[in-house]
């Protein structure tokens, strides 16, 4: 702005300088005061974009389906602002939302001010954290943009009056840690088809919401993990049978092996595809190694009776029970406190 005002004041005392004649002066300050009238407003409009003042009230969250890394939420959303060609009502833009129903909405248009209140339902896809199921904490975002008018011509700010949920809502097996509220840009490297841009760049302004929210998880443990705890035990059992009955003992702990390796496919079926090792995986693994440890100790029980070294068979039997028995738990435990406290 300071350099179009030289500019414009250089030529004024040039042609002023130039022309002695009375009207030639009153035409070219008429002139300058027009470009500095122009450039002025150009000026404010870029660096003064509208202010819309938008907040939000959670009314649900449900539908939570872990393997399709999807949500759906209720929710009330109000936006405030004074350009009419805004129209959030066709314009509202929700990145991440598989669906956006409204079901409701009103419009206030009085004392020159827009105000827009509707009640909104999304399908939200967002990744998941599944390192540590089902001790998990996962955070759900929502964002919300206009998908007509960029960051030059319109801000969001985030009306804070008020609660943001209702705390009486059912999350089901789930509680609610936090719920931030925040504005800002997001940018596309794109133009969008603009060929008037000098890159392909865009930036919009976005109001967001972050959830951050916790698992239940004690007893959806025990339902995913009881059976395979069941089938650990079971083949722990063979070391309190006779050595006389060696083939119970390997076919109990074969049939716990298998039964362990079916229990993690039904468990992965209801998780999302990772490559990374989960607490699922670690137990799991954990259990199927102890269980090949009991059947390597039944084989080295088998080798003593050969040897008719039945005393031996019982003492080896009754160390490797409390040994296999107090490092299965003690890994049990610190992996699980592990999980619980990440």
């Amino acid at each position: 702005m300071i350099t179009l005002l030289s500019i414009v004041l250089f030529i004024s005392n040039t042609y002023l300088n130039i022309h002695k004649y009375s009207c030639v002066k009153k035409n070219i300050v008429t002139f300058c005061c027009i470009v500095l009238f122009i450039g002025n407003n150009a000026f404010a409009n870029k660096v003064a974009p509208d202010t819309v003042y938008t907040g939000i009230y959670v009314t649900s969250i449900h539908n939570i389906d872990f393997k399709q890394k999807e949500y759906t939420v209720d929710f009330w959303l109000w936006l405030k602002y004074k350009n009419k060609a805004f129209d959030f009502v066709q314009n509202l833009e929700i990145p991440q939302a598989k669906t956006v129903a409204k079901s409701f909405s009103t419009v206030d248009s009085s004392n020159n001010r827009i105000y827009l209140l509707m009640k909104v339902q999304c399908v939200m896809k967002d990744s998941w954290k599944i390192s540590n199921f089902p001790f998990d904490r996962q955070k759900l975002r929502l964002a919300i943009e206009n998908s007509q008018y960029s960051s030059d011509s319109l801000v969001f700010v985030a009306d804070t009056i008020g609660k943001n949920y209702d705390a009486r809502f059912a999350l089901n097996g789930w509680t609610i840690d936090s719920f931030n509220v925040s504005t800002g840009k997001r940018a596309y490297e794109t133009g969008f088809g603009d060929p008037t841009l000098e890159k392909p760049h865009s930036e919009y302004s976005t109001y967001k919401v972050r959830i951050d929210i916790t698992r239940e998880a004690m007893g959806l443990f025990w339902k995913m993990f009881l059976g395979m705890y069941v089938s650990f035990l079971i083949a722990y059992v063979c070391f309190y049978i006779h050595a006389d009955s060696i083939e119970s003992r390997f076919g109990l702990s074969v049939g716990s092996l298998f039964a362990v390796i079916g229990n993690k496919y039904i468990v992965d079926s209801s998780l999302p595809e990772s490559s990374s090792f989960t607490l699922v995986d670690t137990l799991h693994g954990l259990t199927l190694f102890f269980i090949m440890a009991v059947i390597a100790c039944t084989a080295y029980s088998l080798r003593l009776i050969k040897r008719t070294e039945i005393a031996k068979v019982h003492k080896f039997d009754m160390i490797a029970a409390q040994t296999l028995l107090v490092l299965y738990l003690v890994l049990n435990i610190y992996f699980i406190a592990r999980s619980n406290g990440g």
